[in-house]
C-alpha cells in the first residue's frame, strides 16, 4: 500500500486510547480502528479533521506516501 496511516503513533505520542478517540470523533472504536490499521478503502474529510482537531495534529501527521518498490 503506498498510503501509510500513522494515527497510532499519534495517538501513543497524544497517550489517546482507542476508545476514546472514538468518542472525541463521534465513530465507533470498531471504524477506527479499521482506519488506523490501514484497511480502509477511504475516509471522509469531515472524520479526518475531527481527527486532526481532538489529536491536535496535521493530516500530513497521519497519512504517509510512500511508492511502491517496483
Amino acid at each position: 500500500m503506498a498510503v501509510i496511516v500513522n494515527i497510532d503513533v499519534m495517538m501513543a505520542r497524544r497517550k489517546v486510547s482507542l476508545g476514546d478517540l472514538a468518542a472525541q470523533v463521534g465513530i465507533s472504536p470498531a471504524n477506527l480502528s479499521i482506519l488506523k490499521n490501514g484497511k480502509a478503502k477511504g475516509v471522509r474529510f469531515a472524520t479526518l479533521e475531527a481527527i486532526c482537531k481532538a489529536l491536535d495534529c496535521q493530516p500530513g501527521d497521519l497519512l504517509e506516501y510512500r511508492p511502491d518498490a517496483e
